[in-house]
């Protein structure tokens, strides 16, 4: 075994890679009805030599790079012996950096397709490749598979044809069509020689792939595809730290989980390989390559885009939408819809690194009780084990652990701790039952020599359990058990899963073969597969670390997810930090190990937009940092944000001062908690937003531009965000501000706290559909929310947790559109039994007010959803008299200049205010549907309780 020393980057910075293809000759041919299929002879035959007129001809944005290695200066010698162009950078003549020295020239050789069949769902075709590439070991034939799965899915999958040498696929439940898609949204055409494709949607003619612009490259540990883009407006591709909206200037982003803190251009946590792209004019389509190998996708300013990954196939999945919310819910329709949360896990949650013992710990908790500070579960960090081992808390300074964890639930509180995969190898055989018990059912991880493969991580040298293995499943469940005995937690936080090893590869390093040192390293943190994890050659259950190695903690969330089910018959609550695609079935996330640093609050809502494309809708970041210490502007600014996170907890690191909401000023303690009771009172909200995405996809924390996909400035906002399409939030994302500049679309929106409206824009003559920029007060107290028109709210008054809180009324806010209407829904069940959508144990209402309607009736029942006060903005003129079911009620109306309120009450006139209360207790086995209409005479009427049938 030789240490694994793979090389870094050299100080020559490698320039990205690029080609441009042929011209095309078209020959159709009709396939099939309502679509043509369109079969290209480009010209044949390659130079010895490319003359130079070739090599010039290629225009810079369209270079492809012929030599993508980084830890090579590429002379020209080196680049023509690969039958590439070679033009230097002239900085003189304005060459942008980031331009490959060697390129394809148009006549570089392809695979030929040598034959296109129909099948059942699509075509299957035959590729041959007559000219050998320049990797070892290429894969001379082909199957190209083309399947028509749905009128906006395609799937199109390039493998090889070696006899009883099948290639690794990822092991995704992915659903099978059972029909070929009658009236497709999209047309495809085919480049004979050299082989290619072109996808185009057929509504607007725009072209969504063409891969003829750069040579397929099929060997057995390179792969590579090139396509040109139709915009520049790429998101996804994760897990990074970059803006929403990719640069397209030659921008490498690799994908290989890697245990480091979040910092721009590494590769992090979490293997993502899937783009959302928005087209000119509006429309969006994704794709994914369903490939879980090291890889690298290099983006440049064609527009255009190069997968290039180490192994496994070509399996793509394209999305064609149209609007960028189809696209989501298309591709989740593909990984799994996200699992549906418990209640409780929407709640604000505390841990720290640091606590030091468990009545520490209880003292936090206590103090969060003593200001009334919303706080729905505790958490520990490692500290809390005996010797960082799993499955084991400190006897001493954790003594107390499971008289803290009864107090929590009494309280109607939750705990959760961390376990990492790392499992302790050095304690004397027989102490310690996790690796005893591992060993004797061989679980763990191996050498390419058939032993455990030991690496290093915080109890010291430690075995890796293979979650590939069903056995490991049922192993990881009786620790669990034999642990929740003795403390009885309620959720898990599985970390340092990519997964995350001390030492590179091993303590013995890693062999010299072709696994753990490939012909091609993608762009990885360290230079080496095996930087800081395990040796790509470890073999696992299921194949080899180096096709498994992103999949890692997306097998132990599922795992985790399966015990916590047997365990505790309730819901899983688990946040894991390596993720791959479907993972949301299992877990949530958080953003990693980030710092104390206003830039990196800043990163934040990025990073979480991106995950909302994942099909991960459970997602936060630290709150206030982990690493360094915060500040009180800081860290009230960043909790003002994370009661807006999806997924809302403020943790921090040992050895650096607290920063719960108690440790601070009485005026800053005031902020936080009141930004907190307002995540409480808008939590019947955010709980229907995890309904509408577990059932149908929707996504939770969402981008602006998902809701006005005309409104090309959406484009690039990634500093003010969407809950579900209603809920406007900007923060305050730097230092010593007093305001803050957000962007309004055109429409109506009402202030969330004081019922004014922000201004209303038309679409003008000129047909412009541009909101503005609206410079807005924002004192540290203060984060502004703006309710869109047309929305209705559910909201609770906000209390101390949601034990107590959950009993509290319940409110609707109805902000009125222009033509005064406006629609919203609840979801409502008792927030953690398993499965109660599907067994029919919840209350799901539809909200509807509209200008036109007769007298309402209410249908009383013995179980029903009472709706005690509701609050509509933007009632033009005060009304005489309201009624309900026939009756009047008191009612209170603000006259407000630009949007007056009514507050509707079953009892007495009360102010407008978000606190105005009202209740909607849960109801089980009943699916009620509440409508408020606004006649023409200004009544209000509710009408309820009619069976809904879900949407």
């Amino acid at each position: 075994m030789t240490p694994c020393s793979g090389k870094g980057p050299s100080c020559f910075q490698k320039l990205s890679t690029w080609w441009l293809g042929g011209c095309l000759l078209a020959v159709a041919i009709l396939l099939s009805a309502g679509t043509v299929w369109v079969l290209r002879q480009a010209s044949k035959g390659r130079h010895a030599q490319t003359p130079p007129e070739k090599c010039s001809s290629v225009t810079e944005p369209l270079r492809f790079d012929c030599y993508p290695e980084r830890n090579v200066v590429v002379t020209q010698e080196l680049c023509e012996a690969r039958g590439c162009c070679f033009i230097e950078r002239d900085q003189a003549s304005g060459s942008r950096q980031g331009v490959p020295w060697c390129f394809y020239p148009p006549d570089f050789p392809s695979y030929v397709l040598e034959s296109l069949n129909q099948t059942e769902l699509g075509m299957v075709g035959l590729l041959r490749r007559k000219v050998k590439a320049y990797y070892p070991r290429d894969i001379e034939t082909l199957q190209l598979s083309v399947e028509f799965e749905t009128d906006t899915r395609l799937h199109i999958k390039v493998s090889s044809l070696i006899p009883g040498n099948p290639r690794y696929e990822v092991p995704l439940q992915v659903p099978r069509a059972m029909k070929r898609a009658e009236n497709p949204a999209y047309s495809l055409d085919f480049s004979r020689e050299p082989f290619g494709l072109v996808l185009k949607r057929r509504a607007s003619g725009v072209v969504l792939l063409n891969t003829t612009v750069a040579p397929l490259i099929f060997a057995d540990q390179f792969l590579q595809i090139s396509t040109t883009l139709p915009s520049t407006f790429l998101y996804g591709l994760g897990e990074h730290r970059s803006s929403f909206l990719h640069s397209l200037d030659w921008n490498t982003l690799t994908l290989w989980a890697r245990d480091v803190p979040p910092t721009e251009s590494y590769n992090l946590y979490g293997s993502h390989p899937f783009y959302l792209l928005m087209e000119e004019g509006g429309a969006a389509h994704g794709v994914f390559l369903l490939n879980s190998n090291a890889m690298e996708v290099a983006l440049q300013p064609a527009p255009s885009l190069t997968w290039r990954t180490i192994g496994g196939i070509l399996d793509f999945y394209i999305f064609l939408g149209p609007d960028p919310n189809m696209v989501i819910q298309q591709y989740q329709q593909v990984i799994g819809l996200p699992a549906m949360p418990p209640l409780w896990g929407l709640g604000f949650h505390l841990c720290r690194w640091g606590y030091g013992t468990s009545n520490e710990t209880w003292q936090t908790v206590k103090a969060m009780r003593n200001y009334q500070i919303p706080q729905d579960a505790q958490w520990n960090d490692i500290d809390y084990m005996e010797g960082y081992r799993d499955f084991t808390f400190d006897p001493q300074a954790f003594s107390t652990l499971p008289q803290l964890v009864e107090d929590l639930h009494k309280h109607g509180q939750h705990y959760v701790m961390i376990l990492d995969p790392g499992i302790s190898s050095t304690n004397p055989r027989g102490s310690y039952w996790p690796f005893d018990e591992g060993l004797r059912r061989g679980i763990f991880i191996n050498t390419t020599e058939g032993q455990p493969l030991i690496g290093q991580v915080w109890p010291g040298l430690t075995a890796f359990p293979d979650f590939s293995n069903q056995d490991t499943h049922q192993w990881w469940l009786e620790n669990l058990k034999r642990f929740h005995a003795h403390v009885p937690f309620d959720g898990l936080w599985i970390d340092m899963n990519e997964p995350s090893d001390f030492m590179d590869g091993s303590v013995d390093g890693c062999p010299a073969g072709d696994l753990d040192k490939p012909p091609y390293v993608p762009a990885v943190l360290g230079g080496s597969l095996c930087a800081k994890t395990l040796c790509a050659s470890a073999k696992q259950n299921a194949s080899v670390h180096y096709n498994l190695h992103n999949l890692y903690g997306l097998m132990e969330a599922k795992a985790t997810a399966s015990a916590l089910i047997q365990i505790r018959g309730k819901r899983p609550f688990v946040i894991s930090r390596s993720t791959f695609p479907s993972q949301g079935r299992y877990s949530g996330h958080w953003l990693g190990d980030n710092r104390s640093e206003w830039k990196d609050m800043s990163w934040s809502v990025p990073g979480l937009l991106s995950f909302s494309l994942f099909g991960i809708p459970l997602v936060g970041a630290d709150i206030c940092g982990f690493s360094g210490t915060t500040s009180e502007e800081l860290c009230t600014r960043w909790m003002q944000l994370g009661a807006f996170y999806p997924f809302a907890r403020n943790h921090n690191t040992q050895n650096e001062k607290a920063q719960d909401p108690t440790v601070f000023s009485s005026e800053v303690r005031t902020a936080m908690k009141e930004v907190l009771l307002t995540r409480y009172t808008l939590l019947p909200f955010l709980y229907t937003l995890f309904h509408r995405a577990h059932l149908l996809g929707d996504t939770v924390m969402r981008p602006l531009f998902f809701e006005f996909p005309q409104d090309m400035v959406t484009y690039s906002i990634d500093r003010q965000f969407l809950w579900g399409e209603s809920l406007l939030v900007t923060p305050v994302l730097e230092p010593g501000a007093d305001s803050v500049i957000g962007y309004f679309p055109r429409g109506l929106w009402y202030d969330y706290y004081t019922v004014r409206s922000g201004a209303y824009w038309e679409v003008g003559p000129g047909g412009t559909i541009s909101g503005e920029m609206l410079k807005m007060a924002a004192p540290l107290d203060h984060i502004n929310l703006h309710i869109r028109e047309g929305a209705v709210l559910p909201t609770q008054v906000g209390g101390p947790g949601l034990g107590a809180s959950r009993g509290n009324p319940l409110r609707l806010v109805a902000a009125l559109s222009p033509n005064a209407v406006a629609w919203g829904d609840l979801f409502w069940d008792d927030g953690e039994s398993l499965d109660s959508f599907e067994k029919d144990n919840y209350s799901y209402l539809v909200f509807n007010v509209t200008q036109v309607g007769g007298p309402c009736t209410w249908e009383e029942a013995s179980t029903y959803v009472t709706v005690d006060t509701l609050t509509v903005y933007g009632v033009r003129g005060p009304p005489t008299r309201v009624t309900i079911n026939g009756e009047e009620h008191p009612f209170s109306y603000l006259d407000n200049q630009v949007s007056p309120a009514l507050c509707v009450l079953h009892s007495q006139p009360h102010p407008c205010s978000p606190q105005a209360p009202l209740a909607v207790p849960y109801v089980p086995h009943s699916r009620p549907a509440v409508m408020c209409q606004r006649t023409n005479t200004a009544s209000l009427s509710a009408m309820g309780l009619a069976p809904c049938t879900g949407y």
